[in-house]
C-alpha cells in the first residue's frame, strides 16, 4: 500500500499518458499493473506506468481484473470500454469513465460552481469565459508550433485571424448559450474548411459516422480529449452534468465543455495532416499525445476550469 501512495506524488495535470489497449488481458503483477498480450509462441507481458496515465481506453477483445481495477483506482486512473479504434465509448460509470472511488477530492471547485450554476445569466458568462479560452489558446498553439505551422496551420494567417476575431464578438454579443453554440459549429465549420484546403485534403464533410481518415481520427482524437477533460473534472471534483454550453439534459456534457478548449487547436489539424499522409490510427493517437505533452494541454484544463469555477468578479453581474 505504501508503493501505491508514493505513485500518487505525480500530480494529474503533469501526467503524459492515454492508453488504448486491444485484445489483451489488463491485470495486477507483482504490484504492477500489466497487458497481456498472446502470440503465437509465446505470451508477452508489458507494463503500464499507473502512476504516470491518466485514463485508460479499452477496446475489442480487452478483459480486466478486479486486483487489476483496484490498482488504477488507487493510482487515479480512469477507465472506459470503446469500439475498436478507441470510438465510440461504449460502457462507463460517471457518465464517461469509470472514476476511482474517493472522499478526498476537493470540494471548493464544486461550491464555486453551484455559485452560478443555476442562474442562467451567470452560467452564459462562464460559457463565455470558456470559449475565450478555447481562442486563446488555439491563437498561442497555432503561433508557436513550428510543424503546424509548416503545414499552414498558423494563427496570424489573414482567414484564421479573421475567423477568430468575428468569433470573439460574437462571443460578446451572445444573449444565450444556444447564439453560442450556434457560433462555435460555424466557426469549427470555417476550420474544417480551413484545414481541408491547406492539407490538400479536398472535399471534405464532417461526420461522425463517415469512414474516411479525416473523419476516423477526428472522432477517435476527441475521444483522448474527452479522456483528458474527464481526468480534470474528476480531480477537481466537479460532476460531469453541470455544462455550461451543451444542454443540461446530455449527462456528460461538461467533459465535452472542457475538452472544447483544446479540441480545435490540436485535435483539428492534426487528423487532417495525419489522413494526409496516411498514418495508422496508433500513428496519429501517438502524435495527439505528443502534442497534448508539448503544449500543456491537460494542465490548461485544470487551469481554465479553476479559474471559472473560482471566479467572482462576474458572477455578480447579470450582462
Amino acid at each position: 500500500m505504501e508503493q501505491l501512495t508514493d505513485l500518487k506524488a505525480i500530480l494529474h495535470s503533469k501526467r503524459a499518458n492515454i492508453y488504448y489497449l486491444e485484445k489483451c488481458r489488463v491485470m495486477q503483477k507483482d504490484g504492477r499493473v500489466l497487458y497481456l498480450t498472446e502470440a503465437r509462441h509465446e505470451n508477452q507481458y508489458w507494463n503500464i506506468p499507473i502512476a504516470n496515465t491518466t485514463c485508460l481506453l479499452l477496446g475489442t477483445g480487452t478483459s480486466i481484473t478486479q486486483a487489476a481495477m483496484r490498482m488504477l483506482a488507487q493510482a487515479g486512473v480512469l477507465v472506459g470500454f470503446c469500439g475498436g479504434g478507441g470510438t465510440p465509448l461504449l460502457m462507463a460509470n460517471e457518465i464517461e469513465w469509470l472514476t476511482p472511488q474517493s472522499e478526498y477530492r476537493p470540494t471548493e471547485y464544486l461550491q464555486g460552481w453551484m455559485q452560478f450554476w443555476f442562474d442562467d445569466h451567470k452560467r452564459l458568462q462562464a460559457a463565455r469565459q470558456f470559449q475565450h479560452a478555447r481562442i486563446r489558446f488555439l491563437r498561442q498553439v497555432w503561433r508557436k508550433d513550428r510543424d503546424l505551422k509548416a503545414e499552414g496551420f498558423d494563427s496570424t494567417h489573414s482567414d484564421i485571424e479573421q475567423a477568430l476575431n468575428l468569433f470573439e464578438q460574437k462571443i460578446h454579443s451572445a444573449r444565450k448559450v444556444g447564439d453560442l453554440l450556434q457560433t462555435e459549429a460555424q466557426l469549427t465549420k470555417q476550420l474544417y474548411k480551413f484545414a481541408a484546403r491547406h492539407t490538400g485534403y479536398g472535399e471534405f464533410t464532417r461526420e461522425r459516422d463517415a469512414v474516411d481518415n479525416a473523419n476516423t481520427f477526428l472522432n477517435h482524437g476527441n475521444y483522448l480529449a474527452y479522456g483528458l477533460a474527464a481526468t480534470a473534472l474528476w480531480v477537481l471534483g466537479i460532476p460531469h452534468g453541470f455544462a455550461v454550453m451543451h444542454g443540461k439534459t446530455r449527462r456528460g456534457a461538461l467533459v465535452f465543455d472542457i475538452a472544447d478548449l483544446i479540441k480545435d487547436a490540436l485535435i483539428l489539424p492534426w487528423a487532417f495532416i495525419c489522413a494526409k499522409e496516411n498514418m495508422s490510427e496508433q500513428e496519429f493517437r501517438q502524435q495527439c499525445l505528443q502534442a497534448f505533452t508539448d503544449h500543456k494541454a491537460l494542465e490548461y484544463m485544470f487551469d481554465e476550469t479553476k479559474n471559472v469555477a473560482l471566479t467572482t468578479e462576474w458572477q455578480e453581474s447579470k450582462s
